[in-house]
């Protein structure tokens, strides 16, 4: 286990934590060493600076786990530049409008996803660059940037609209990713088999966790659990992470005894595990320690449920991980009684700097903490309700925007419905999130007519939304029920489609 270091430096010093000789990272290319990760580090670093760039500009990357896609996050604030990564899921459509939002300079990609692109999806500010074209003969030394200079922005849908920047400091991911590192236990002796979208926060920090403490990372870009189980074999890392829908699929999936058992460690977030999956994970792998986590990608994460309190509290978000201050407020703002809901108000050093370009959104996300909190300045106000029990053990109640939470993604309802609308097969369409067992949620829209051209929209939302976007069925109605002030009535709808 790694020392607990409250003072936060540049993110891209973290490849100096392991020992130069151990490895880093292992992938397709073989295996590259810690000494080789900081030289690859300020070599792509180097090339980034040469581009010319403005300090403070925005580079995107929309590229698989490759090599390069692991060292971009670090590689980028080096520079002086700010990295966007792209959910390499995302259609043309999405692309456009991160690069377009985030005012990117350069995309750095690969040239069949570029040739998936039309005319005006790249900016004419933004140039486009393959990743084979990122080599360097110099490198750039680690950074010497104020912690709080912004590294990073994240975009994660919205309840409404389209998907919004979340804008990370080095701070914010330094801090991070000492205290998952820490809280997992991780040692030089662990390898990370990473499964998770280097876009999610969830898999960024896992990079950054695992080189913390000096552990060896190793990407996997996989298209069925089969593949997640052969990696295990072929691997044999210590630790993996997941969502929900992934361990549902690994658990029906064939395990030899002894691949299960090179896992030692399992960790959670991205939805909640039920009762059933917490058995099943603790009966086919009774070695692992198992990790629930609750996270934010405002706040990065807020809370873990340590592994021996798993079997006696199954529907508890754990407490707050190191560094973060988490606690339940009353619509008041004084701190809910034990037992009593409140919203989840995250404070500390965690907390993004807000929204990229929207002081409207980060104004009702990002609010000044609660007077009474050990912290101060802003904190995040999640929105969603827990409880807290004598033990200071957290409970999730629900979520009070109408994000809908489905394979481990949040999904904006707006942006699915604006994609609906989009090829006049309807004119009105609602999205609701259902319970479903495999999926935490399954996307349902409801919709304006009478279904004719059902199988023309769903043709069209295959081209133009990623997999966990499309919805699992359409319901159609002559009218959609509106409220007093003449909008559609989504709670209406909600209670009759999910009764």
């Amino acid at each position: 286990m790694i020392a607990l270091d409250p003072h936060p430096y540049p993110i891209d010093m973290l490849p100096s934590r392991g020992a130069a000789d151990a490895v880093a990272l292992i992938d397709r290319a073989g295996t590259l060493d810690f000494a080789g990760l900081e030289r690859l580090t300020g070599e792509v670093a180097a090339w980034l600076q040469g581009r010319g760039f403005a300090p403070g500009a925005r580079v995107a990357s929309w590229l698989p786990k490759t090599r390069l896609a692991c060292v971009l996050p670090m590689a980028a604030p080096r520079a002086g530049l700010v990295h966007v990564p792209i959910n390499p899921m995302l259609k043309r459509a999405q692309v456009a409008h991160i690069l377009a939002d985030s005012g990117a300079v350069a995309l750095v990609t690969q040239a069949g996803r570029l040739a998936s692109l039309e005319p005006g999806d790249v900016p004419s500010g933004c140039t486009a660059f393959d990743e084979g074209d990122v080599e360097s003969a110099d490198a750039l030394p680690p950074s010497a940037a104020d912690p709080d200079t912004l590294a990073a922005i994240l975009y994660t849908s919205g309840s409404t609209g389209r998907p919004k920047g979340v804008m990370l400091s080095h701070a914010n991911l330094w801090l991070g990713a000492i205290s998952v590192a820490q809280y997992l236990g991780l040692t030089p002796a662990d390898r990370v088999l990473g499964v998770l979208p280097l876009s999610f926060d969830y898999g960024q920090n896992q990079i950054f966790s695992t080189w913390a403490a000096g552990a060896s990372y190793a990407p996997l870009d996989y298209l069925t659990a089969r593949d997640v189980v052969k990696a295990v074999e072929r691997l044999e890392p210590t630790t993996l992470a997941g969502v929900p829908p992934l361990w549902v699929q690994l658990l029906v999936s064939e395990w030899p005894e002894a691949v299960a058992f090179n896992l030692k460690r399992l960790t959670n977030s991205g939805g909640a595990l039920t009762a059933p999956i917490i058995a099943g994970l603790c009966q086919r792998f009774p070695q692992a320690h198992l990790y629930p986590m609750y996270g934010l990608t405002e706040a990065f994460r807020s809370t873990y449920l340590a592994p021996d309190l798993v079997a006696a509290h199954p529907d508890s978000i754990g407490r707050a991980i190191p560094f973060a201050e988490v606690m339940a407020v009353r619509a008041d703002g004084s701190q809910a009684a034990v037992g009593e809901p409140g919203e989840l108000v995250h404070a500390g050093p965690l907390v993004a700097q807000g929204y990229w370009g929207d002081a409207e959104r980060t104004a009702q996300r990002f609010r000044p903490t609660p007077a009474w909190a050990e912290s101060g300045g802003m904190a995040v106000w999640s929105g969603d309700t827990v409880t807290m029990d004598a033990g200071g053990l957290f409970r999730f109640v629900g979520r009070d925007d109408e994000m809908i939470k489905s394979a481990g993604n949040r999904i904006s309802p707006t942006e699915i419905e604006e994609a609906v609308v989009a090829g006049g097969e309807t004119a009105e369409a609602v999205a609701i999130g259902v319970p479903d067992a495999r999926l935490g949620q399954a996307i349902v829209v409801v919709a304006r007519g009478d279904g004719t051209h059902e199988a023309d929209l769903r043709a069209r939302l295959r081209r133009d939304l990623p997999s966990f976007q499309q919805p699992s069925r359409y319901e159609w109605r002559a009218e959609l029920p509106r409220n007093a002030n003449g909008k559609l009535d989504r709670a209406a709808l909600k209670m009759e489609v999910a009764s």
